[in-house]
């Protein structure tokens, strides 16, 4: 009789096994660390968009006139199509309409279709309206083009978040979540330092032209990867048959009793399970407290990214306020984001550590930011500002882990998609608009600014609130669920 004991436990056994383990288990070329630099590199680039539409080579000035009569003529966007600081900010304003439209849609569509063509779909709309942007012949044309542009943003934004949460390592989720989120900061200064480049040698359409063929590689690639499974989501082709021994051994009128019964149908409508989810979202009271914060801070950073050259030209008559702006912003913000990261990694991230570091950053960030507004000097200016930006920047990362674990995993796209469409229809949508009306009645950028820094400190204070809240990590109770059905099935007795 063949002993098998013995020839399993066989040296030459095990390593002709593993060695055929090895060979039929070809090593995956997409890693989850290559798998998460496509997702920075479409981050940054979507962020460069933000800051090409607002640096002073694409932007442009208003066509202005002296006491004499004598007229100038306007440069880019604004002077091209004649706009007064009110309409120029609506333009920012517009492509917020495509983006609060459309991340609800595709966070509750995430259920149905697999949650990466999602985004593929996104960036195929960004990719062809960021060209309509180039083609764009007055006001009206290009604001339509800019809401299709924020469509197409809106499925990247609430999807891609879920998809690092579960790919990085747990002992470095708030990094990579830093690395996504630095690409923010870096994306909109090298927007302003290519937007003010192009749009002085080439023109400010082909600012637009240059940033929609860089997408569409990632487009391409955006239908060819297999992307890992998010936690908390069925896989969309898996939909195998119970295999229970209490489904399949029914009895002859057991089974035609089933027949005659018309079982609930598992898909609910997509109305339906939408309105639930968001119940169950807007009952996390630790939700609408990150929310509120973030909604109260994303109303200056609006203004800040889309205004800040042209504040700083206004205050301080920097002849090279894009490349000035954007470098201060790309070096603060790496700084700042990573540095936030990996500060929440090491005070080991809870939620509130979280909301401390939060309020503590962003009220030191605050002070620095106004003290470098009242500053004369445009040097002075400049080392304070830097400081505060870093510290600005630090909130980046750990305000989007909040997002991501007060809630259950499949609810983490809703999550995002509603924080989103709150922090922009709240934030950053009305405060470009609402400076520019500030700037044309005070005709002052330094008391413009001072005034919009000063909304940081109620920022501060929201998210202090949040350290004193009873806040729970949910982001593993589905695996917890998992496993007590999975122990209930165990314990079954078989018929």
């Amino acid at each position: 009789m063949t002993n098998y004991g013995d020839e399993r436990d066989s040296p030459a056994v095990s390593s002709a096994a593993a060695a055929a383990s090895s060979s039929s288990t070809p090593k995956r070329f997409w890693t989850p660390g290559r798998f998460v630099a496509i997702l920075c590199i479409v981050n940054l680039i979507n962020y460069v968009d933000r800051g090409v539409i607002a640096s002073n080579g694409v932007n442009g000035s208003a066509r202005t006139c002296d006491a004499k009569g004598l007229c100038s003529a306007g440069t880019g966007i604004q002077g091209e199509f004649s706009l007064s600081n009110f309409q120029d900010g609506l333009l920012s304003s517009a492509f917020m309409v495509g983006l609060l439209v459309a991340s609800p849609i595709f966070a509750a569509l995430s259920k149905r279709f697999t949650p990466f063509k999602l985004i593929g779909v996104g960036l195929t709309v960004w990719t062809l309206a960021a060209v309509g942007c180039g083609f764009s012949y007055n006001f009206w044309m290009i604001a339509v083009f800019r809401m299709f542009v924020g469509v197409g943003e809106a499925s990247f934004i609430s999807l891609a978040a879920p998809y690092i949460d579960d790919s990085a390592p747990a002992a470095r989720k708030n990094l990579w979540l830093g690395l996504f989120y630095m690409c923010i900061p870096a994306g909109v200064a090298l927007g302003y330092v290519f937007g003010g480049y192009v749009g002085n040698h080439l023109g400010w359409r082909w600012a637009f032209y240059i940033e929609a063929i860089a997408m569409a590689f990632f487009v391409v690639l955006s239908f060819c990867i297999k992307p890992p499974q998010l936690k908390g989501f069925a896989a969309k082709e898996s939909k195998q048959p119970s295999t229970s021994i209490e489904t399949v051994a029914l009895t002859h009128a057991e089974a035609s009793q089933i027949k005659t019964i018309t079982p609930k149908p598992k898909t609910q409508n997509l109305v339906v399970v939408f309105g639930k989810d968001m119940k169950a979202l807007f009952s996390e009271k630790v939700f609408i407290v990150n929310v509120l914060g973030y909604i109260t801070y994303n109303f200056v950073i609006g203004a800040y990214s889309y205004w800040g050259p042209k504040a700083g030209f206004g205050i301080y008559q920097m002849k090279n306020a894009d490349m000035i702006f954007g470098g201060l912003t790309i070096i603060c913000g790496i700084i700042g984001t990573l540095g936030g990261s990996y500060v929440l990694d090491r005070i080991n991230a809870t939620l509130p550590n979280t909301f401390k570091l939060l309020a503590a950053s962003t009220l030191f960030g605050a002070a620095f930011c106004f003290a470098a507004f009242c500053m004369k000097n445009m040097y002075a200016f400049i080392g304070l500002f830097a400081v505060g930006e870093i510290l600005i920047f630090a909130p980046q990362a750990p305000v989007n882990f909040v997002c991501l674990h007060c809630v259950r995993p499949n609810l983490r796209p809703l999550s995002m998609a509603s924080s989103t469409v709150l922090i922009h229809i709240l934030g950053d949508v009305p405060s470009s608009p609402l400076y520019g009306k500030m700037q044309d009645r005070l005709k002052n950028w330094r008391t413009s600014t001072l005034i919009i820094t000063s909304i940081l400190f109620l920022a501060a204070i929201i998210w202090g609130i949040g350290i004193f809240m009873n806040s729970v990590d949910r982001s593993n109770e589905v695996e917890e669920e998992e496993k007590l059905e999975t122990k209930a099935d165990n314990n079954s007795v078989p018929v």
